[in-house]
């Protein structure tokens, strides 16, 4: 059996269906907000590498490592705002936060 280009698809499919439901399940949480972006980018990420691979061309996989510097850049501020509102409000509740509206 070899694993074609419509296995990666339906991973990545999976990956970020799983991701879409654990934001609009879970709403409350910021940690499993971050980890679920994270999620997408990495289903997204699968899709590149996967078309990439298949049409032989580069340009998919130059295009994740992008991806990538931004996710680590996102997590990174993400997760400095976090310890900056816990800090704060003792909470990483999202609806406790009211102090991010403008």
């Amino acid at each position: 059996m070899t694993i074609t280009l419509g296995h990666y698809l339906t991973l990545g499919a999976a990956l970020f269906a799983i991701a879409v439901v654990g934001i609009f399940l879970n709403r409350k949480n910021l940690i499993v907000l971050l980890m679920a972006i994270e999620l997408m980018l990495l289903a997204v990420n699968l899709n590149f590498v996967a078309f990439s691979h298949y049409l032989g061309d580069m340009h998919g996989q130059v295009f994740v490592f992008f991806i990538l510097t931004v996710a680590a850049a996102e997590s990174a501020i993400g997760l400095a705002i976090l310890v900056l509102l816990f800090r704060n409000k003792s909470s990483i509740n999202v609806d406790e936060l009211n102090e991010l509206k403008g």
